[in-house]
């Protein structure tokens, strides 16, 4: 009976002994080891990909894409469709999943595609519809887009819904209607587009891109310098 109740004290012993070394090792020094890592070597990702305007002000994350609309008539009204604030360089469509009423920079909560098929009538007529509208904000009095000048990404949603780049084909059909807008030069804003325009990754992987916040960011800069 001795031996029994000796045995079973060493065992819970030895368990929380265990328990005691590693939740010190996995729960508080493996962590801060990792945190200490990231925070040294990838300071910039391990805080979100944060992006700051002039003043220091954070203004969103380099990976989320964002809208930039301008405020609806009513804003109770849910049904209301926003229009965009054609001063600045617009995003891709953000088609997805779900949208909530909390956060009022971009609508979408759940990341996700449409998952219509090529030929889905609706997707033709959005495509459609998102076409002829590219074509009408971004042809100015001296500048005319062309059906075929409007490339892919300007009308149709990432596969996440929150793409936070555009393809410099893109980029160069607003720069004349943002020129516009903001009172600059086309060529002024043809620099922001080509400063803010990242390469292949590696020098082969994906494609050439334009962050939209971190242009729109540099944009507003230059406006108010």
């Amino acid at each position: 009976m001795n031996n029994s109740v000796g045995n079973t004290a060493r065992l819970l012993g030895a368990g929380l002994r265990a328990l005691l070394v590693l939740t010190v090792v996995c729960g508080v020094l493996y962590p801060l080891a990792v945190t200490g890592i990231a925070q040294v070597a990838f300071s910039d990702k391990a805080n979100g990909s944060e992006i700051k305007d002039k003043s220091g002000q954070v203004v969103g994350s380099s990976l989320i894409g964002q809208t930039y609309n301008l405020p609806k008539q009513n804003p109770d009204d849910a049904e209301e469709a926003a229009k965009p604030d054609l001063k600045w360089f617009q995003p891709r469509p953000s088609n997805g999943l779900g949208s909530n009423s909390v956060n009022q920079q971009y609508s979408l909560i759940l990341s996700g595609a449409t998952n219509k098929a090529g030929d889905n009538p609706d997707l033709v007529k959005l495509v459609t519809d998102a076409k002829d509208a590219v074509i009408a904000d971004n042809s100015t009095a001296t500048y005319q887009v062309k059906p075929s000048d409007v490339p892919a990404d300007a009308v149709t949603s990432s596969g996440s819904g929150l793409d936070p780049n555009i393809s410099p084909e893109y980029a160069k059909i607003q720069v004349h209607r943002v020129a516009d807008r903001n009172g600059l030069d086309v060529q002024q804003v043809e620099k922001l587009v080509k400063d803010n325009t990242a390469g292949r990754t590696l020098g082969f992987m994906g494609e050439p891109r334009v962050n939209v916040l971190e242009l729109n960011t540099a944009l507003k800069a230059l406006t108010k310098s």
